[in-house]
């Protein structure tokens, strides 16, 4: 018996350690990318849409495939889709440390995209399978404490060797991590489910994938391409939402559907997407432009940008434990209220903040603002999420709110964009309506608008009209975030159920 339980002891540190290392990877790369988005800018004369769609791709292949990837995992077998997803990830991230070209960055980073969704979802399901009811809880949260420091360190040894060597040292960071998970990964005990059904909904996944491609595309490409040819960017995101809804008929009549809609006849369970919706769109806009801002503006090495969240992650990582009581003292109701609007307080902040400051004085305060506000939401949205399912879909439930997360990221980094590049040219028109310069001059800072704050000019009035420029567009994104994160506290007051969450709150199955 000792022996036994020796081994599985030892086989579970196995499974810990593959599932940590390759979900690891993940999560460098939704974090890592962002502070290297400037160094591309340089390295490749790269437009803000370029930069844009070097993060799209991925996350739009991540959320569109994430809960296919977990089913395929459920038929064939989740050790199996875990290490196919993390070959595919590898082999993408070498593409990508490869890239000669913007472009070929992109077709790189979507091929990344695939892999994670194959290996974020396999994660947490090994896990569940691997351990027992009664060490699971910790096993989980194990991984989450080390999700979180990889989240944390990740950055900053990102933003070092994008530093002293080289933005490709970002993804070539990626290979060694995958042969550990690989080798690891061969001492996993394989695991299905056995009754399930073994339709892979590819209909469903196919659609999604093109709906939320037209609409990214659309408004991605909106400021540069709308007076030219405005016809095309209609046409793509109409395409888009007609494909959408194309998706939500298939998923109705679907017997075996990607996402299972009679979850959303839960109050709770809509209420909470729906917040996680605003939220994190709020969120996944701020980190895209924040590290711009320090590094373009603030002159921030990659180093210093890279660390400049850690504090943030230090609230998520010390007072988690403390957040996830509070839907027991009262309820889920109140949290998701709260939270939500302190972090529309803290990302507030960052719009009214001087931009002259220094770190300390400017972006500690609204960086732990936000963090508090968003410790006290997650963990209760979690539990929010859990509760309003029954436990035979627990795990799809899991899955459409991570996904709905990582959609909200994806259409806020399209949407911020537009809008920070339409009142960027609005801005530099008129500070440049000021200025005397010769119609060469013009026509070279013309050039360089879809770069933004990545555009140098030596004459310094220029300059400073690039800069004010940005920055007026960067306000007017913060402030959106903020009301996204008013919006997502108005919709927990309006839709989550008060008093404290019952086993009867999911849906009968």
């Amino acid at each position: 018996m000792r022996s036994d339980s020796a081994n599985s002891q030892a086989s579970g540190r196995v499974v810990l350690a593959a599932t940590i290392l390759g979900s690891s990877m993940a999560f460098l790369d939704g974090t890592v990318v962002n502070v290297a988005l400037p160094a591309l800018q340089n390295a490749f004369h790269a437009s803000l849409a370029d930069v844009q769609w070097v993060v799209e791709a991925y996350a739009l292949l991540l959320a569109a495939l994430l809960l296919v990837g977990g089913s395929l995992g459920d038929i064939f077998g989740r050790r199996k889709i875990y290490i196919c997803g993390v070959v595919v990830f590898a082999a993408a991230s070498a593409w990508c440390g490869l890239a000669q070209d913007i472009h070929m960055l992109i077709w790189a980073r979507s091929l990344q995209g695939f892999g994670a969704a194959l290996l974020v979802p396999g994660s947490l399901a090994l896990i569940t399978a691997s351990f027992p009811p009664s060490t699971r809880g910790q096993a989980i949260g194990t991984w989450s404490g080390f999700s979180a420091i990889t989240s944390a360190i990740g950055p900053v040894i990102g933003g070092w060797l994008i530093e002293h060597s080289t933005w490709r040292w970002v993804f070539f960071l990626n290979l060694p991590l995958a042969l550990a998970v690989i080798l690891l990964s061969a001492r996993v005990p394989e695991s299905r489910n056995v009754e399930i059904s073994r339709r892979v909904d590819w209909l469903g996944a196919l659609l999604v994938t093109l709906g939320l491609g037209g609409i990214t595309y659309g408004l991605i490409e909106l400021p540069s391409r709308a007076l030219p040819n405005p016809r095309m960017i209609a046409a793509a995101i109409i395409l888009g939402v007609l494909l959408l809804v194309a998706f939500v008929a298939v998923e109705y009549y679907s017997r075996a559907p990607m996402v299972s809609l009679t979850l959303f006849r839960s109050r709770n369970f809509t209420g909470a997407n729906l917040l996680t919706l605003f939220l994190y769109a709020a969120l996944g806009g701020l980190m895209f432009f924040f590290p711009m801002d320090l590094i373009q503006i603030q002159h921030y090495t990659a180093t210093q940008a890279g660390a400049a969240f850690l504090p943030f992650v230090a609230i998520m990582f010390g007072l988690s434990r403390w957040a996830g009581g509070l839907v027991a003292h009262y309820g889920s109701r109140l949290p998701l209220t709260v939270g939500p609007l302190v972090a529309a307080g803290g990302i507030a902040l960052f719009a009214i903040v001087p931009q002259n400051g220094s770190y300390w004085a400017a972006f500690f305060p609204p960086i732990v603002v936000m963090g508090l506000g968003m410790v006290i939401s997650v963990a209760p949205l979690t539990t929010t999420v859990m509760n309003a399912v029954p436990d035979s879909e627990s795990g799809l439930g899991s899955g459409v709110n991570n996904a709905v997360s990582r959609l909200a990221a994806l259409l806020a980094v399209a949407a911020f964009g537009a809008v920070l590049a339409t009142v960027f040219n609005h801005a530099l028109d008129q500070h440049l309506s000021q200025l005397t310069m010769s119609p060469d001059v013009r026509a070279q800072v013309d050039a360089a608008r879809p770069q933004l704050a990545a555009a140098h000019n030596p004459a310094p009035a220029v300059q400073y009209a690039i800069t004010e420029s940005f920055l007026s567009g960067y306000r007017s994104v913060i402030w959106i975030a903020s009301a996204l994160a008013v919006l997502s506290s108005l919709t927990a007051w309006l839709l989550i159920e008060p008093g404290r969450p019952s086993s009867a709150d999911g849906v009968s199955s």
